[in-house]
């Protein structure tokens, strides 16, 4: 069943017409609705490329979201082979709301770390919705160690509203565990090429991403806060979520204009949740060649290069 967002409701419409008829056609020999099903498909298939044509920053915010996107589980059962997860931060305890282990990306050993926000309400529920505790960023901190100490490329896929913030994550030291895991990311001498796959949600996110390479999904988002959150904050009002997408620039294509972002992999019309094959597959190219951009430098010119990647942040397409 196609979960539809909000301005797809027209697209719903019309898809589900063209649904009903094929139903009636198979109840009934005698009826005959190709032709028309087949127009019905048409007219859907012009709307869907209207609707994602130009997508304003919060319908970007809400196809990002999307509940049927491939998570971090799916990239890492189709592109890598022999993973071996690896659990637990050594401290506490194990977090389901990150994942990580050894595995190959096209026969090249990784280390590969991600958000996995879930599928279905039991996993996001265990899963956490994605949103990392203490324990997640320490695990994340030890497997890059590791990847560190044994010459392993780092692989990060980002999805995730945010850090938990709830009183148990503070009482651990959520702060910390987040301000550790960024540290590590820049002081490895290995590779470190991130994807954000969906949400790149403030610090919980600056934690697994700050890496020599960043590319984002086209319908992706990565910013310092949620739409709704910095609308509470400026205006005291959620529902001005679309103004504050507006003035975030949290967009792929505002962020790679920014040079926050390195590149933009394009998405199958529709989203990624329309192709999940298509879209994990771009991914894995595009990982591939950021891996490949970075084989030539040694431990300190990767250290180097990602230093002097965060010191350029911002420096281009301000006056946009």
């Amino acid at each position: 069943m196609t979960n539809y967002l909000d301005f797809e409701k027209p697209l719903a419409e019309i898809e589900g017409k063209a649904e009903e008829l094929r139903a009636l056609a198979r109840t009934s020999k005698e009826m005959d609705v190709e032709a028309e099903a087949g127009a019905l498909d048409r007219k859907a298939a012009d709307l869907l490329r209207d609707l994602y044509k130009s997508l304003t920053p919060w319908r970007k915010c809400q196809v990002a979201r999307h509940p049927d996107r491939p998570h971090c589980s799916d990239y890492i059962k189709a592109l890598f082979t022999e993973y071996t997860p690896l659990a637990g931060d050594r401290s506490f305890g194990e977090d389901a709301a990150v994942m990580g282990g050894l595995a190959r990306l096209d026969g090249r050993p990784v280390m590969v770390i991600g958000h996995e926000k879930g599928n279905d309400t039991k996993s996001r529920i265990t899963r956490n919705f994605g949103m990392a505790r203490p324990e997640g960023y320490r695990k994340a901190v030890r497997l890059m160690k590791m990847a560190d100490r044994f010459g392993l490329p780092v692989i990060t896929l980002v999805d995730t509203p945010g850090a938990y913030p709830g009183k148990g994550a503070e009482e651990r030291g959520q702060s910390e565990a987040i301000a550790r895991s960024t540290e590590t990311c820049l002081g490895i001498g290995v590779p470190l090429v991130s994807v954000i796959i969906g949400e790149g949600g403030s610090g919980g996110a600056v934690a697994f991403a700050s890496a020599n390479r960043l590319a984002m999904l086209e319908h992706s988002i990565y910013s310092v806060i949620s739409p709704e959150g910095c609308a509470s904050i400026l205006w005291k009002d959620s529902e001005k979520m679309r103004e504050a997408a507006e003035a975030l620039r949290l967009t792929a294509q505002d962020l790679t204009k920014l040079g926050v972002a390195d590149r933009i992999i394009d998405e199958p019309l529709g989203g990624a949740h329309r192709d999940h094959a298509g879209t994990i597959k771009a991914v894995g190219q595009t990982l591939e060649a950021m891996l490949s951009e970075l084989d030539k430098k040694g431990r300190k010119g990767l250290i180097r290069d990602r230093r002097e990647r965060f010191l350029r942040l911002g420096s281009k397409g301000l006056a946009a």
